[in-house]
């Protein structure tokens, strides 16, 4: 299964027909009309060879078009381009019709000329769909203009409009002007191919596109009379022209804006083409076995499970997860909501993720993204709660008394059991309950698996979590209908709605932070149980304001803070279509696309920014590329602090940022997807796809193209920089060593010279401890966990009520006795961009205690240098 960011392998392009005519292979219709070769420029000589095209194809980017007037045609006393009378009856009529077509009036009204333009506009937007990679439908309303009452006017209509919405990713259309059905040049004289190309111009200009002349041709001559009626007109002989014509939307209408454009702001009001629907990106996290990507299928395709993991199957990548069912990498889903109205795959006209955009346009779009709970695959367990950065996180405990995970053969050490002896399910739930709390990301806990439950058991994982959530000084409050009631999956039952809002949205709200409250949902994907809450719950919770640069650090000042920051996640290569290519002017045919989230700022196609860090230029890049696979013991694997290998990393890491040429790399945007849907800007917090080209001079071979472009990496960043950056001629600084601080409860808990794994953002690097220093602030007097207590509830549906004790005394927990300490620490593998302010988790790099995986410490980045 590809990623919910792929594009597809080959992209449909336009291909002119004139080509194949001069084939004597003679392809298919379906070959010329849609193909990977570029059009051809004119040439004369091969032209002037060519008497006829091959017939229009009924499908695809070409339009034959006899003409494109809005009058009607005059009548030709002889044209040199029809059949000549032969004699045969079969001639003469099929030559009758032909003329009787070109003498019919075509307009007799400004209004009948209205309705004509309007159908010439909806073909083009249809043939120009045709050369799209995706054929959904348009999301803007077909804006045609109104025709004056004098048509000199018709000049003042050519000026582009905007892009009509669903035509960014399009590789154009061809029109054949003159050229009647079957490919025979009949032609125009001058004066009617000046009012086609007028026309024409119109119907583009008001889908957001721009008409190229790709060639223009003498097929004949003709003969008319300026008053058939009066005896002595005069007779007029012209030449007839056939004319093939591009349309290809216009993507750098702003002309590309840079960071000193007065126009750029951070807080401005959407650039026209981004999306404006809201967004909310929540991760699923949980142990193995604990039913995340069943649940998420379910809620997603809007199937109940059969028990054997029918809902999950849908959204697993690989076959050695379908074969095991463990999920190993990062899956992602898209649901839309509106009032109570559900958009997921249970309807029908949803087929992809750009229909989902249409249908929840003016409500939310909930982008949930699945994680592996297997401390084998500990790393795409962070990167859904850490690099993602999501507003909120679900955690999936299994409801069911299954008390150990199962075991399996791992990649690496063969060995039978890849947790040992057998990690009690329950402590690797509360090890990813404890990474969530530490992060401070709004939490919902879903209990899967119901229809499974013991009581007793229940009772026991219940206790656990309220006593570690209270522990953190937030309210659990626990979600379950009071009657059984089946799924709903097109809309969300209204005593759902009612008690999520009730209970949940309204006690965030009077709280004034997402934080305090913590849902828990009673769910099963074979039952349908808590499905209707679950859909409730994703629709109402609160999503954030938009991000900005000062989110982390506050007003402080920063001079070499970007106004625009994108972090990378995956990296793959994509055609680029006739409209790109234009932007940069280069004739490459592919370009790499970059996948991650916008975490302030703006970007739009036709925008000139930087890439990077890159290592240095004398450096091997793919020496330095750290392994994005886990090693023995699941942590990192790194040299020994004595040996040769070690002492080159540390050299490497320490080198001055004035000593690295091409650490920053300055790019083009030719191409944006939010979330699958073709866009012009993306907006702060949007997830998305950016395609980039590398700005500088095309090499002359594809083999030195490939030596010469750098190798993009997951923890890149790109950024614009900002206008005191530019005008002080300063650039983005990557960081070689940083300080966070962390609670920590003991300080030999992180002893200087060990070695970790450190998550900041997209980045995962090896690090080591260089100086660990203790903060002397006097601790706040105020007690963060001070609670109110919890109401008892039926979650069983009976008269009994399910006692929820704690399980042991909430003063013993180690929390109490963290204090805040400086940790200085140096990155090992490449320089990297790193936030004052983000996030920082650090894991041990060796872990005797598999069940410990998860058990890291969590901090903030106070300082960051070379």
């Amino acid at each position: 299964m590809a990623s919910v960011f792929t594009f597809p392998d080959e992209p449909p392009r336009v291909s002119s027909p004139w080509r194949s005519s001069q084939d004597s292979g003679k392809r298919s219709n379906n070959e010329r009309s849609v193909s990977t070769g570029a059009i051809v420029g004119s040439e004369q000589t091969s032209d002037s060879e060519i008497e006829r095209l091959e017939a229009e194809p009924q499908d695809g980017p070409i339009e034959y078009k006899l003409h494109l007037l809005l009058r009607p045609r005059r009548t030709y006393k002889a044209m040199s381009t029809t059949l000549a009378p032969t004699g045969s009856r079969a001639n003469r009529k099929l030559k009758d019709a032909r003329l009787a077509k070109q003498s019919v009036p075509l307009a007799s009204s400004n209004h009948t000329r209205q309705n004509r333009l309007h159908h010439l506009t909806t073909q083009l937007l249809w043939r120009l769909k045709q050369s799209s990679p995706e054929h959904a439908t348009a999301r803007g309303d077909l804006v045609v203009p109104k025709l004056p009452e004098d048509g000199a006017e018709l000049a003042i209509l050519q000026e582009p409009g905007q892009l009509l919405p669903g035509l960014e990713e399009s590789n154009g259309a061809l029109y054949e002007i003159g050229v009647a059905d079957d490919g025979t040049f009949v032609g125009l004289t001058k004066e009617e191919m000046d009012e086609s190309m007028t026309t024409l111009k119109i119907m583009a200009a008001s889908l957001g596109c721009r008409v190229e002349v790709q060639r223009m041709k003498a097929v004949g001559t003709c003969d008319w009379v300026e008053d058939p009626e009066q005896p002595h007109s005069r007779l007029h002989h012209e030449d007839l022209w056939v004319a093939e014509a591009l349309i290809i939307p216009i993507l750098d209408s702003r002309g590309g804006v840079t960071a000193d454009d007065d126009n750029f702001t951070t807080n401005g009001p959407p650039r026209r083409g981004a999306s404006t629907t809201k967004q909310l990106r929540v991760s699923l996290t949980g142990p193995t076995n604990s039913g995340k990507t069943t649940i998420l299928g379910t809620l997603a395709n809007g199937t109940l499970d059969d028990g054997r993991g029918r809902s999950r199957s849908y959204l697993l990548k690989h076959r050695h997860e379908v074969a095991s069912g463990r999920t190993s990498s990062v899956a992602q889903e898209l649901i839309g909501y509106e009032d109570r109205s559900i958009f997921n795959y249970t309807c029908m006209d949803i087929k992809a993720w750009p229909d989902i955009h249409d249908r929840a346009q003016d409500g939310r779009l909930v982008f949930l993204l699945d994680s592996a709970g297997h401390p084998r695959y500990q790393r795409t367990t962070l990167r859904a709660l850490v690099g993602w950065a999501p507003h909120w996180t679900l955690l999936c405990i299994a409801a069911s008394d299954e008390n150990t995970i199962s075991t399996g053969t791992h990649s690496l050490t063969g060995a039978d059991g890849a947790l040992g002896n057998g990690i009690a399910e329950m402590d690797l739930a509360m090890a990813h309950l404890d990474l969530c709390l530490k992060l401070e990301i709004p939490l919902a806990i879903l209990i899967t698996k119901f229809e499974k439950a013991q009581r007793d058991l229940l009772k026991d994982k219940l206790n656990s979590i309220l006593t570690k959530v209270k522990a953190t000084g937030r309210i659990p409050k626990i979600l379950m209908r009071s009657e059984p009631q089946a799924a709903s999956f097109s809309d969300v039952p209204d005593q759902d709605q009612a008690k999520v809002q009730t209970e949940i949205i309204d006690a965030i709200a009077q709280a004034g932070n997402p934080l305090t409250i913590v849902p828990i949902v009673l769910t099963s994907a074979v039952t349908g149980a808590g499905i209707g809450l679950t859909h409730a719950l994703l629709g109402s919770l609160p999503v954030p304001p938009m991000p900005t640069a000062q989110d982390f650090t506050g007003q402080a000042l920063n001079p070499e803070q970007p106004l625009a920051l994108f972090h990378i996640d995956e990296v793959f290569e994509l055609s680029r279509s006739r409209a790109q290519s234009t932007l940069d002017h280069t004739p490459n045919e592919n370009a790499p696309v970059v996948t991650g989230y916008l975490r302030f700022g703006r970007l739009s196609i036709g925008d000139k920014i930087i890439i990077g860090p890159f290592p240095a230029e004398d450096e091997d890049s793919r020496a330095l590329m750290p392994n994005d696979h886990p090693s023995l013991g699941y942590g990192v694997s790194l040299p020994h602090p004595s040996s040769a290998e070690y002492a080159r990393l540390s050299a490497r890491a320490t080198l001055s940022a004035s000593n690295i040429e091409g650490e920053w790399r300055n790019v083009t945007i030719v191409n944006i997807r939010e979330l699958r849907l073709p866009v012009q800007s993306i907006e702060a917090g949007q997830a998305g796809s950016i395609q980039v080209v590398f700005d500088g001079e095309p090499s002359n071979t594809e083999k030195e193209q490939i030596d010469l472009t750098p190798k993009i990496r997951k923890g890149q960043v790109l950024a614009m920089p900002s206008r005191h950056m530019v005008e002080t001629g300063l650039t983005l600084q990557a960081s070689t060593r940083f300080v966070a601080r962390f609670m920590i409860s003991k300080k030999d808990s992180l002893p200087v010279g060990s070695l970790l794994n450190a998550y900041v953002g997209m980045v995962r690097s090896a690090v080591r401890v260089l100086k660990v220093t203790e903060i002397t602030e006097e601790e706040s007097q105020s007690d963060p966990r001070k609670t109110t207590s919890e109401e008892d509830d039926d979650i069983f549906g009976m008269s009994d009520h399910l006692e929820l004790k704690r399980t042991r005394s909430e003063a013993g927990l180690d929390v109490n006795k963290a204090k805040s300490y400086d940790v200085s620490l140096e990155l090992l593998s490449n320089r990297e961009w790193i936030e004052l302010g983000a996030r920082v988790v650090l894991l041990e790099g060796g872990i005797k205690d598999k069940s410990r995986g998860l058990d890291g410490f969590v901090g903030k980045v106070e300082v960051v240098s070379e």
